[in-house]
């Protein structure tokens, strides 16, 4: 079990521990790149990790795959910001970390199975498949698009059948002291930091014009690294003489010129496309549909699925088009394709379509 310290994987050991399985656990610590004596946001969470092991009577371990989160997550996740892109790594450190670092670690330790508290499920029959967890708003399918069938074949997850209040309430009910606690919502092993600072400690700021459509200066942007698509916050432009009023939000990054292309209102026409470039396509059932194909999508956590069609397939490149125009599609997040409640797989976003 991948005991993180927070609820949800404590009450997924709980349950397992219910269902009669053999269970040991492992904190897993994967970032110490400034870790000190003054900030160590990992203590805690092993601290509640510990007592939740305690009231099990299971065993605790702790591991590390700082080596191999720094390969195969952090320099992915620079590199796609250097670009200028808004990498998803969450999605790689389930495929890097968790559903393969750690898998591998449990197998060799002579494990059945890993488990986690995602919120999600999986059919075994007639085939391994990925389902969306029973609560819709903490379905984490989106996250778990990557793994293979061999890989979910090893994993359970114990909390797809409940809702995150049956949770909680579970965990009341155990008296564990976490049953309140907040869920993470920071980068994958680092936690919640002041993005910005955090991201210029690794990636050299260079900042450049923020321009509105008609090729006007509104100001200066900190660095393109520093903004995604769609955003609205930190952008530092106040009413100007003769604008709408509205808020200001950013529809493109000028790479070539440096430049932050930005538009004023919620709903502007520029934000919103047809269609989606993806690349690095994997399906799960490890055999690709044939286009033209009908299904559902998501471009983002939480997302509604919407109505799609994936209209070409080169490799592991597609197009996708939906019926819908979608907002800030943005390259680097992910596109994650359903049948139903099954997640069929998903590929990056490279670019945007005009229909």
């Amino acid at each position: 079990m991948g005991l993180s310290g927070g609820v949800d994987s404590a009450v997924a050991a709980l349950l397992l521990k219910q269902q009669g399985h053999a269970v040991a656990a492992v904190f897993m610590k994967n970032w110490d790149e400034d870790d000190d004596a003054e900030y160590c946001p990992a203590a805690a969470d092993l601290a509640d990790a510990r007592e939740i092991a305690a009231r099990l009577d299971i065993e605790l371990a702790t591991v590390s795959f700082s080596a191999e989160y720094w390969n195969r997550v952090f320099r992915h996740f620079l590199d796609e910001y250097a670009a200028g892109r808004t990498p998803s790594p969450d999605i790689i450190c389930n495929r890097e970390i968790k559903f393969r670092a750690f898998l591998d670690h449990a197998l060799a330790a002579g494990a059945d199975f890993i488990a986690t508290g995602h919120y999600a499920r999986i059919a075994r029959t007639p085939a391994v498949r990925l389902l969306k967890g029973i609560d819709a708003r903490k379905d984490q399918t989106y996250f778990l698009h990557t793994l293979t069938q061999a890989q979910l074949s090893r994993s359970l997850f114990p909390l797809g059948e409940f809702r995150k209040s049956e949770v909680r309430q579970l965990a009341r009910d155990a008296g564990f002291p976490n049953h309140d606690k907040k869920d993470s919502t920071g980068i994958c092993f680092i936690g919640e930091r002041r993005f910005d600072a955090f991201l210029a400690r690794y990636l050299r700021k260079n900042p450049g014009e923020i321009r509105a459509l008609d090729g006007s200066v509104l100001g200066e942007h900190a660095g393109l690294m520093f903004y995604t698509i769609g955003q609205r916050q930190g952008l530092g432009i106040g009413g100007l003489h003769g604008g709408s009023g509205e808020p200001w939000y950013v529809i493109d990054k000028d790479m070539a010129h440096n430049i932050l292309v930005v538009a004023q209102g919620v709903d502007h026409p520029t934000l919103f496309k047809h269609g989606l470039r993806a690349s690095g396509l994997h399906w799960i059932s490890g055999q690709a549909p044939s286009p033209p194909f009908v299904c559902t999508a998501r471009i983002r956590h939480q997302q509604p699925v919407q109505a799609c069609t994936l209209v070409s397939l080169a490799g592991e490149e597609g197009d996708v088009e939906f019926v819908q125009p979608q907002r800030a599609i943005t390259p680097g997040q992910s596109v994650v394709f359903y049948s139903g409640e099954e997640c069929l797989g998903g590929g990056i976003i490279e670019a945007t379509l005009e229909s």
